[in-house]
């Protein structure tokens, strides 16, 4: 049944205004459907939400090496740019879509790089570094299927620990190969050659293994570099500091390479004398090419150092125990972490010459084989073809769950810039490859990681020699 509307309209213009108002009225519900009459003019300047739609970040699965972090865990809180309620980032907004991958990162693939010491007198020590990041990589690609759903790919180049060779070498990796970053370059003269190539290209130069202040101490005018191990300024300061507790009134002598992380070492063992308790009576530098340091040895014998601090690599520091032992000197010796592992007990003949020399680490121990990290790392190593088990080895595979860990809190921004953030993030970390008591945090004020770590000192029984923690934690401010 229709329901018929009547009006009463006294004369014609009335009855032509109705008309009008019955035709406007039938416009307003078309008007309506076709959506109200036109679009709406955007607010200027106005930036949308971000919405829901943002791809999450896959969950990491905890290993027995590592303990699970924030951001690899099923509680993690979500990133900026994975949350509906967080405002958008400039690189992540609904206008924009999805972040566009930086260089080295594929629909499979995630490029990293590294320049190390493969080749030449010390390649046998040191390419066990990057040989063993690159087999936990393996493992983590096998067991996790990688990183943010892609494997990750570590192309390491021989820098032949030549300055000139380390250019050569990072060139090739950024420009040819493409890397997303530069992760645990090792080499001291190499690195410094390259770090400001590497700053000015914007590409992340992280978690290098050049312990030098110098490439963790400027993160104003070095923003993409970031160093990993201690500083070898900071590890002299700690001998400085201990000899004039421990030893007041000894004569110290220093042994050190004539590159900047000789020089280093001596600041740092300056810094951390009291001048009142000790006196450096002898300063002894050497070219990293000389073939014999017996000069120098004999030199501090006879000024009289009751104490000799050093930052050599093995091969010079056993060239120095051995001697001293042959002119009957037997001082105090403090050697640099890049002597504790127990290869040095082989370098050294007969091993009875490393007797109660310091050291300093801030890892579990390779031959710790009861720890379940340790055990676990062995086992690593021996299933995805790294290296037979050292010190370095330790150290180098927490290199790598440092790099994961990074890499992971970065999925929704994978490029240069979204890695630099992520590791800047990292506060309090611990690995179980870590001392119980040490931990690493990053900041974009703070490049440094590892700032702390326990005295080490050599103990041989029976002609064999182990190494042995002592002492409180060193933290330096």
């Amino acid at each position: 049944m229709k329901v018929r509307y009547a009006l009463v309209l006294p004369g014609r213009t009335t009855a032509l205004l109705a008309v009008l108002l019955l035709v406007c009225l039938a416009t307003i519900p078309l008007a309506a459907a076709c959506g109200g009459g036109g679009e709406k003019t955007p607010t200027p300047g106005a930036t949308p939400k971000a919405t829901a739609t943002a791809k999450p970040t896959p969950k990491a699965t905890a290993t027995a090496t590592a303990k699970p972090t924030a951001a690899a865990t099923a509680t993690a809180k979500p990133t900026a740019a994975a949350t509906a309620t967080t405002g958008p980032t400039a690189a992540a907004t609904a206008t924009t879509g999805p972040v566009t991958p930086g260089p080295g990162v594929t629909d499979t693939e995630i490029i990293l790089g590294a320049d190390n010491i493969v080749s030449g007198a010390m390649g046998a020590v040191y390419k066990t570094i990057t040989d063993a990041t690159s087999a936990y990589f393996r493992y983590v690609n096998d067991t996790q299927g990688g990183v943010c759903g892609r494997k990750i790919v570590y192309k390491v180049a021989d820098n032949q620990d030549d300055p000139a060779k380390g250019v050569e070498a990072v060139r090739k990796l950024v420009e040819q190969d493409k890397v997303l970053a530069i992760v645990g370059s090792l080499g001291d003269s190499p690195h410094a050659a390259v770090w400001d190539y590497l700053n000015e290209n914007g590409v992340p130069d992280i978690l290098c293994s050049a312990g030098t202040s110098m490439f963790g101490a400027d993160p104003e005018g070095h923003p993409w570099t970031v160093q990993m191990i201690p500083s070898y300024r900071n590890e002299a300061f700690f001998f400085g500091q201990y000899i004039s507790e421990n030893l007041p009134g000894k004569k110290v002598g220093v042994l050190y390479p004539n590159i900047e992380q000789g020089r280093d070492h001596l600041r740092g063992v300056e810094d951390g004398l009291d001048p009142a308790k000790n006196q450096i009576v002898s300063e002894q530098t050497y070219e990293v090419t000389a073939v014999s340091i017996s000069s120098q040895v004999t030199n501090m014998k006879n000024d009289g150092a009751e104490v000799v601090t050093t930052v050599a690599v093995p091969s010079y520091t056993a060239q120095a125990i051995m001697q001293a032992d042959r002119l009957g000197w037997h001082p105090q010796w403090f050697l640099a972490y890049n002597n504790s592992d127990e290869m040095l007990f082989q370098f050294v003949q007969p091993p009875s010459l490393l007797n109660g020399a310091i050291s300093d680490q801030a890892f579990k121990l390779a031959p710790w084989t009861d720890d379940p990290a340790i055990a676990k790392h062995h086992e690593i190593m021996d299933k995805y073809d790294g290296p037979t088990p050292s010190n370095f080895t330790v150290y180098a595979q927490a290199l790598g769950e440092v790099a994961v860990e990074a890499l992971s809190r970065t999925c929704d921004n994978l490029t240069r810039q979204g890695l630099m953030d992520a590791l800047e993030s990292i506060k309090d970390y611990h690995s179980d490859l870590f001392l119980d008591d040490v931990n690493i945090s990053f900041s974009k004020t703070d490049h440094t990681g590892l700032e702390s770590g326990h005295m080490l000192r050599a103990v041989v029984e029976n002609g064999k020699g182990r190494w042995e923690y002592f002492g409180p934690l060193n933290v330096f401010d």
